[in-house]
């Protein structure tokens, strides 16, 4: 998270081109149901960490009162068109504090930007500082060291005078495995015509025992659950809950 993608900042107004709310039912109704099964209260509120675009959020707040987080300014613009009646906040998962906490904590795919232990700690212990006691806190990666696939993606749409497309493609990690790169090119075009932008985002790659291990560390009981066929991936993807202990 040392340089501001332009996906997220100059080129957010073109974020629901590029992954639309209505690619994310699925995946938010896997996420209702792990958090209303794991907590050991009734979840009703739920904070998300790293919203985004409020994609998630925007199926998520039928079934919770929903306060959306989010480091980019201009990406929470987005949200607020999408989810007018959440709270929005600006802040970063590693440092954000809001003063309250919440039935339930999610952080979806932005975990992936924690690129290093320190930073994945930080954002826990965001979570944790959040979660009410008998709460639980969901984490999403895209990717765990022991399922990481690297390959394409392809897609996009048009709208009102607009249109864009784009090619992710995924690279092995590093020789460390600590951590790994997509490669995003975009075609976008509008009525001033065509323009393509290429910018290279970085992701932190964690073994499923450093999930582990840092959940219980900063307080929760963790759980790891596999869930097969979610959108944007091929084979089971793996999600961590964690449990905040009742006091």
């Amino acid at each position: 998270m040392n340089t501001e993608p332009l996906m997220y900042h100059a080129l957010a107004e073109w974020w629901p081109l590029l992954s639309a709310p209505d690619e994310y039912a699925d995946e938010a109704q896997m996420i209702a149901n792990a958090a209303r099964s794991c907590a050991r209260r009734n979840v009703e509120t739920m904070l998300e960490l790293g919203s985004g675009g409020g994609n998630t959020a925007s199926h998520l707040k039928g079934r919770f009162a929903i306060t959306l987080v989010d480091r980019s300014s201009a990406m929470l613009d987005v949200s607020r068109r999408l989810n007018p009646e959440c709270d929005h906040y600006e802040g970063d998962m590693r440092s954000v504090r809001l003063g309250r906490t919440y039935d339930a904590v999610l952080i979806h795919d932005a975990v992936g930007y924690m690129v290093c232990l320190g930073d994945l700690r930080a954002a826990l212990e965001t979570a944790h500082a959040h979660c009410a006691p008998g709460g639980c806190g969901i984490f999403v990666p895209d990717h765990t060291r022991e399922n990481f696939r690297d390959g394409t993606e392809h897609g996009g749409r048009d709208d009102a005078g607009r249109a864009l497309r784009y090619l992710a493609w995924t690279h092995p990690p590093d020789a460390a495995e600590t951590t790994y790169t997509t490669d995003f090119a975009l075609m976008l075009r509008d009525a001033s015509g065509l323009r393509t932008v290429q910018e290279t985002h970085r992701f932190g790659l964690f073994g499923e025992g450093e999930w582990l291990t840092l959940m219980q560390e900063v307080g929760f009981v963790p759980h790891v659950r596999t869930e097969a066929g979610m959108p944007f991936h091929h084979g089971p993807r793996r999600i961590f809950i964690g449990v905040r202990p009742e006091e």
